[in-house]
């Protein structure tokens, strides 16, 4: 337990609560809140390969399903060769999903490091004295942000990244709102509504970073669903 503590600590808390001050100190305009934004967008940059590969993944499953679908039906009275057929298709489509779990494990772990950041406040001396020589060590942080403190509970916070999910997840099934069955309907509702009810009772810093991450997802999709368009106009063409 010792050495998972000094590996937390001092591999992955105090480096991030550094990222965060030196943020602080020269690109925020010395408002926590930005440099909390510019936190998740360098992450999200980090993260970016295995993005991609997310994205491809779901643009793959979908031909997937349908290839998937036709091995079903023709080899429907012979269970193995409907078994060996499917693993061909999947070995074939070099689906990924380890990629969107990494993805989605080191945002929790940053969600877990930015609490442990802001738990108790950020301005005492027990946060403070863990800058880095090489970074300046400011007076005071400034949490505000926009109408809100970061490091406070606040509602309208986390119910815009609530509703930000809410609405994402609608677009995603906008041209399937009428085949939803009513577990999906349950889903699309019951889901942001325990996003809200986690971030009403955590700092709104968290509701800050859900909200960037989210954004930036959905700007990722636009530009693979471009991408998709674009392939699927070249192959009409062609015919």
């Amino acid at each position: 337990m010792e050495i998972l503590s000094l590996i937390w600590n001092y591999y992955l808390y105090i480096p991030l609560f550094n990222l965060l001050v030196w943020l602080y100190n020269g690109y925020s305009m010395n408002n926590l809140g930005i440099a909390v934004i510019l936190l998740t967008v360098i992450l999200r940059l980090a993260l970016l390969p295995f993005t991609i590969l997310t994205e491809q993944g779901k643009v793959a499953s979908e031909q997937l399903f349908k290839e998937v679908k036709e091995a079903q039906k023709d080899y429907a009275h012979d269970s193995v060769k409907k078994k060996q057929a499917i693993r061909q298709i999947l070995k074939k489509k070099k689906i990924r999903p380890w990629a969107n779990t990494v993805v989605l494990g080191v945002q929790a772990l940053v969600l877990l490091l930015l609490y442990q950041v802001f738990i108790g406040g950020i301005n005492t001396e027990a946060k403070l004295h863990l800058i880095y020589p090489g970074i300046m060590r400011p007076d005071f942080v400034n949490t505000k942000f926009l109408w809100f403190d970061i490091g406070q509970i606040n509602y309208p916070a986390a119910a815009i990244a609530a509703g930000y999910l809410f609405f994402e997840m609608m677009l995603a099934r906008w041209d399937q709102r009428n085949k939803m069955s009513k577990r999906e309907r349950v889903f699309l509702i019951f889901f942001p509504l325990s996003l809200f009810l986690a971030l009403a009772i955590l700092p709104s810093v968290k509701s800050i970073f859900i909200l960037t991450t989210l954004v930036f997802s959905t700007i990722i999709s636009l530009i693979t669903m471009f991408i998709k368009y674009n392939i699927n106009q070249s192959k009409l063409k062609k015919k």
